[in-house]
């Protein structure tokens, strides 16, 4: 096999089944309807939802990509039915999850953490949610078992 010269490495993010040739792609020097036919194709069974792809361009102008799950914000948002997040966190809450749903979100977003560890995955999650203002309901327990 031999190695490609790799030109540029960009990370952008298309809703599923639904990138377009554009100025975010112009830059790259790809052939544009090539990629968003590829990636469309990839990405149609994953209904609108954002998904995040690296996309590795070669001297010769060809390209391979690579698809990350959704950001862990949109699956919190999508979880507590809500459109944005809190602007001010730490003083206002705009929604509540289950521990369950945040688990499930956890296992979803497992294969692009830098863990293996459900736990360790479940208190990444638990940051994101967190942040958002979002509340856990049943997170002191779990936090309890993990120290």
């Amino acid at each position: 096999m031999v190695k490609k010269n790799v030109v540029r490495v960009a990370k952008l993010q298309f809703n599923a089944g639904q990138a377009k040739p554009g100025p975010a792609l112009a830059g790259l020097g790809i052939v544009m309807p090539e990629f968003t036919r590829k990636f469309n194709d990839e990405t149609k069974n994953r209904g609108s939802e954002p998904v995040p792809v690296k996309i590795t361009v070669f001297k010769d102008k060809s390209f391979e990509f690579q698809l990350f799950t959704s950001p862990t914000s949109y699956k919190i948002k999508q979880a507590a039915k809500i459109e944005s997040g809190s602007k001010k966190s730490k003083a206002e809450k705009v929604a509540k999850i289950t521990l369950a749903q945040l688990k499930e979100i956890a296992e979803y977003k497992l294969p692009d953490l830098n863990t293996d560890n459900i736990e360790k995955a479940i208190l990444t999650v638990y940051g994101t949610a967190k942040q958002m203002g979002v509340e856990v309901e049943g997170i002191e327990e779990f936090l309890q078992g993990v120290k």
